[in-house]
């Protein structure tokens, strides 16, 4: 979800009033995913490189995810949706760890978008965390297979589409393993400016690819 920071540059505002519009727009896309039959939607919250911006802005990124986290359990149940997480819940600040497992509950049981917040995320990190969950389990060797079931979501598919906004065309480190045969989608829109229009721009973009997976159709 890039271009906060610079959508609040070119309107003279504080970077962290780009942070808040992003939330708006954050709502405004789950919204419609679940509207569309959707059944995951994967949010790049906030990533393990992330932790090198200003103290300022991490603290007020993690202020918006807690709010975010407590005041909208009313939006998650009436339109059905389950939270999620991947990243490395142990290396967030304590009152978030304990906002995101409370969120996780209390939506556990809802059947209807899951959205996975991608929360101290990095994909590298993933790959290394479900190595060392084979080796713990006793695996002596480690295939594809086995790395794919002690993902973080492991019983969540692959994705289709990524998206990325503001003209970004690098992958960031997002779901390296299970974007492998991920169809890219990128907009130069920045992500607060992001409608419904956007997604719907994005999943009609989506509907005329033609995926071979590395065969011949």
């Amino acid at each position: 979800m890039d271009g906060n920071g610079r959508w609040a540059q070119q309107k003279g505002r504080a970077r962290t009033q780009g942070h808040l519009e992003g939330l708006s727009a954050a709502k405004r896309i789950v919204k419609a995913a679940s509207l569309a039959g959707i059944r995951y939607l994967t949010l790049y919250v906030f990533s393990t490189e992330n932790w090198k911006r200003t103290t300022e802005e991490v603290g007020f990124i993690m202020a918006l995810v807690k709010k975010y986290l407590r005041g909208e359990l009313a939006f998650y149940r009436e339109n059905g949706i389950r939270i999620r997480h991947a990243g490395d819940a142990g290396g967030l600040p304590p009152d978030i760890a304990f906002e995101l497992e409370a969120a996780m509950k209390e939506t556990a049981l809802f059947t209807g978008l899951q959205v996975i917040l991608a929360l101290n995320y990095g994909g590298r990190a993933e790959i290394a965390r479900a190595v060392n969950r084979a080796l713990a389990a006793g695996e002596k060797t480690v295939s594809e297979k086995t790395i794919s079931a002690c993902m973080d979501n492991s019983d969540v598919p692959d994705p289709d589409l990524i998206i990325r906004s503001a003209g970004e065309y690098r992958t960031s480190n997002f779901l390296l393993w299970e974007a492998a045969y991920a169809e890219y989608y990128v907009s130069p829109v920045l992500w607060p400016d992001w409608t419904e229009n956007e997604f719907t721009e994005a999943l009609a973009a989506y509907s005329r690819r033609e995926r071979k997976y590395g065969s011949v159709t």
